[in-house]
């Protein structure tokens, strides 16, 4: 199973969560403290929301979801030999989870996008401060 996931830094999480529930006729599938996920069956997408008062409706980042540490892998090695450097983070705490990524570099835009695989449940949005994972600077 791979899905595009979608960032978005929201003014309201409340709000956000009421309009993208009937958006996509879907549920949340995690809600915390100033975060919340959907898994949209249709299109596939990951939806995050990520409360940030003062910049809704920016990008936060961009990723893709992929089964496994595996496949996370051969992607860092396929990006690698296209030359693409990346920023690698294994069993990092973000988004509420334990995950096994990394960060593309170089997007000609600066929007950043990482490639990942949950691992599972983490009891913080990111790691410490000094271990905070892109998507939660």
């Amino acid at each position: 199973m791979s899905r595009l996931q979608l960032a978005l830094n929201v003014d309201d999480l409340e709000s956000s969560i009421a309009f993208y529930t009937k958006l996509f006729a879907t549920e949340t599938a995690k809600v915390r403290r100033g975060y919340a996920n959907f898994a949209v069956a249709e299109p596939p997408l990951k939806l995050v929301l990520m409360e940030s008062p003062g910049r809704g409706g920016s990008l936060n980042h961009l990723g893709v979801e992929v089964a496994d540490t595996d496949i996370v892998d051969a992607e860092q090695t396929r990006l690698a030999d296209a030359g693409f450097a990346s920023i690698e983070e294994r069993g990092t705490e973000c988004c509420y989870a334990k995950q096994d990524k990394f960060w593309v570099e170089g997007a000609p835009d600066g929007e950043r996008w990482e490639v990942y695989t949950v691992l599972g449940e983490a009891p913080l949005m990111c790691a410490t401060a000094e271990e905070a994972s892109p998507c939660c600077a």
